[in-house]
């Protein structure tokens, strides 16, 4: 659990499963069998949604800090993998860490009995480092993001269950996050959500003091998701001229969406209740389904009137 004086960090990066097809959820269990000892968990209610065993990957380097204070934490990240609809996959790596530890390192096994924590040296100055952590790391600081990194790429290389063959071009996106444990009794808030340069997005919490980290974790993943496919729909539509394409070539460019995407929008569906505020506030502002059903709209007048144009243009030719 989170405590009183926690901070909890951590970067999700969410892209298309590389396939033609999405997977069933037998291969869903073999992609996310990251560990002998652990079954993956799976679950098809709302949706088919598969979550791997966590992993974790020791570190002992300095922290990113606002102010270019020199901190150094020693302990483990967690990683895990998420796959929704056996379509979008998701890693994310994630960390828990105390405002103070002792004066100099430990032996390993202090740090192997708090998997998921990285303990400073010293003191943690909270609101440096949170800052510090969501404007990015310099070189020689804790990277989580390359971390969670290492294992989309492990996944989506197992060349023997993927077919490589991505039924539409989307970038991935790179969700950091920080969240911090709010005064007893508060529920948990958004403090910000910003859209960054290259698929970067960092976002700010306040969540409830005892909460699991894995109940954060949750959160973080769904609003990627969410974000992720908001962003690959608004991109297929930018720049594109449909009243200059050809009935086949638009066809191509809005069918995927339809096949693939549009049928995945469930937000908050497996968040933990008491998480739940952040995303109404997402709802308000900037308005995550209100630009989705927008976006959707869009898609089905274009098919619309394609269908018509094509049925004219067949008709034409009789």
């Amino acid at each position: 659990m989170i405590g009183p004086q926690d901070t909890m960090c951590g970067e999700v990066r969410t892209c298309l499963l590389p396939t033609r097809y999405p997977v069933n959820g037998e291969v869903a269990e073999l992609l996310l069998r990251l560990r002998p000892d652990e079954r993956v968990s799976v679950s098809r209610r709302p949706n088919p949604y598969a979550v791997s065993p966590e992993v974790l990957t020791g570190v002992d380097c300095r922290l990113p800090t606002a102010n270019r204070a020199k901190v150094r934490a020693i302990g483990t990240v967690a990683t895990r993998a998420v796959l929704t609809e056996g379509r979008v996959l998701q890693s994310t790596a994630c960390f828990r860490a105390p405002p103070k530890g002792p004066d100099g390192r430990q032996p390993w096994g202090y740090y192997l009995i708090r998997p998921g924590v990285l303990v400073p040296v010293g003191r943690l100055p909270r609101r440096e480092f949170t800052q510090g952590f969501l404007h990015g790391h310099q070189p020689g600081e804790l990277d989580v993001g390359s971390i969670a990194e290492g294992l989309l790429a492990h996944i989506c290389r197992q060349d023997d269950l993927l077919d490589q063959d991505r039924p539409l071009t989307a970038p991935g996106t790179r969700l950091r996050w920080a969240a911090s444990p709010g005064p007893v009794g508060e529920p948990a808030r958004l403090v910000n959500f910003i859209l960054a340069e290259q698929g970067l997005r960092t976002l700010e919490l306040s969540v409830p003091q005892g909460t699991e980290p894995r109940a954060v974790a949750g959160l973080c993943e769904d609003i990627a998701l969410h974000d992720w496919l908001l962003t690959t729909v608004v991109d297929k539509f930018d720049g594109i001229r449909f009243g200059s394409m050809e009935g086949a070539a638009a066809l191509q460019v809005l069918r995927p969406l339809v096949d693939h995407l549009v049928h995945l929008w469930m937000p908050g569906a497996r968040v933990d209740r008491s998480l739940v505020a952040p995303w109404k506030a997402l709802e308000e502002e900037p308005g995550f389904t209100r630009q989705w059903q927008t976006q959707v709209q869009r898609i089905r007048d274009q098919l619309t009137l394609q269908a018509v144009l094509l049925q004219s243009k067949a008709l034409a030719t009789r």
